[in-house]
């Protein structure tokens, strides 16, 4: 049986980051990685993926991409990325050893994999947030259409002829619909609660707005907010999502899917309510940085354009609260409705009944055990490259500081208290 004081589990962002701040701190660690580095940037992603953020601001701190500043990186890159910098400091990974248990015993882990058994004091679970893909049980899987989560997609050629109905509004699905709809198909797009901030105002990147107004360090998402998604796209170079506009070049909008019978998927009749929504956290974002902007005394251009709202299409003016699959022509069902955790191997009474971590900080409350990529691990950054990178630095911190005290071997005696 092998032995590490650290077992880091998963080699992506995460799992990379970690293990530079082990090896800073001179802390013994495996890296154990069930495929290739950051694999799921290169196998479950669709093919024209870019990263939504600009290469200057998602990425780790002591190494640049190879690419413009404001460029938005495409998948390979990303991965080419994470692999380039495990190997600056030869970081210790082993690919293609899955990882089956982690059972604490007597103080220690027992970590099984694909390859045998190992030993550790502390385990770092640092598999992110994409573990398992969620699809709602709205729709029979047998009523006809293709149906896929967007983890599974890759380009228009994939699917059958046909419309497509996705099913998800944040950058996943309103992504792949514009994507659709440019090769020609007919896209119906259901969209529920969400963000939409613009890419850019004023010469300055969403990234950088949020970043100087201070909502990445936001602790909690606001109260009912906890589902709403953010629809941003680095696609394009980089766009404003607007739905109202991709609605006038063609796509149907609909409001969230809310039920299936008899060939006919029903949507609630909160599409403009969802829309208003979207538009009113848009403008905020123009707000607070025009505020911030005037406070500051900054010389950067006006964009009055920016405020302007399209009309309201048809289907929003008249939501469609029941469509028919087969009259629509719709082939596939595409579902970009997210991810759910799936921590089944790890044996630890550390989680709540919905299978997420119970933690402060990633720090779990089976003692040795820490996660890592979770969103709103910290803050409102903490899913993202760049705040992956810092959750690492503490959750390394905080093994360093538990080996110091078990490394500790003072002999003062303990002194008993004499008779009366």
């Amino acid at each position: 049986m092998e032995e590490f004081d650290t077992v880091v589990v998963g080699a992506g962002q995460a799992g990379v980051a970690m293990s530079e701040h082990l090896t800073n701190l001179g802390i013994d660690h495996v890296v154990l990685e069930r495929d290739r580095v950051a694999e799921r940037w290169r196998s479950e992603r669709w093919d024209s993926l870019v990263a939504n953020g600009p290469a200057w601001h998602d990425r780790f701190p002591n190494m640049k991409f190879d690419c413009e500043d404001d460029a938005f990186p495409d998948k390979e890159r990303v991965a080419a990325y994470f692999e380039a910098y495990a190997k600056r400091f030869n970081a210790p990974i082993r690919t293609g050893v899955e990882v089956t248990a982690v059972t604490p015993h007597m103080g220690r882990f027992v970590v099984e994999t694909s390859e045998g058994v190992i030993n550790a004091r502390h385990v770092v679970a640092a598999t992110g947030p994409f573990q398992k893909p969620a699809i709602p049980p709205v729709i029979p899987v047998d009523v006809g259409p293709l149906q896929m989560h967007s983890n599974a997609y890759r380009n228009p050629g994939q699917l059958p002829d046909g419309a497509v109905l996705v099913v998800g509004g944040g950058s996943s699905g309103v992504q792949i619909a514009d994507e659709l709809m440019k090769a020609g198909r007919k896209v119906y797009l259901s969209i529920g609660p969400h963000d939409r901030p613009p890419r850019r105002y004023r010469e300055r990147d969403n990234v950088w707005w949020l970043g100087v107004l201070g909502k990445w360090n936001a602790d909690s998402p606001g109260p009912g907010t906890e589902h709403v998604t953010i629809a941003v796209s680095g696609a394009e170079g980089g766009k404003t999502i607007d739905f109202r506009r991709l609605a006038h070049q063609g796509m149907t909008l609909l409001g969230m899917t809310a039920g299936y019978k008899g060939g006919l998927v029903t949507f609630a009749d909160d599409l403009p309510t969802n829309l208003a929504a979207g538009d009113a956290n848009y403008l905020s974002v123009l707000d607070d940085a025009d505020a911030y902007i005037a406070r500051h005394g900054l010389d950067l251009p006006e964009e009055p354009e920016a405020r302007i709202i399209p009309d309201d299409p048809e289907c929003v003016r008249n939501p469609i609260t029941e469509l028919d699959l087969r009259e629509a022509g719709i082939s596939t069902i595409l579902w970009a409705t997210g991810y759910k955790f799936d921590f089944s191997w790890i044996k630890s009474d550390t989680f709540d009944a919905l299978g997420r971590p119970l933690h402060q900080r990633g720090v779990s409350r089976e003692p040795g055990l820490y996660f890592l990529g979770l969103p709103w691990q910290t803050r409102r950054g903490s899913s993202f490259i760049w705040g992956v990178w810092h959750d690492a630095k503490f959750i390394a911190d905080q093994i360093a500081i538990q080996t110091g005290y078990m490394s500790y071997t003072g002999t003062a005696a303990i002194r008993v208290p004499e008779e009366a």
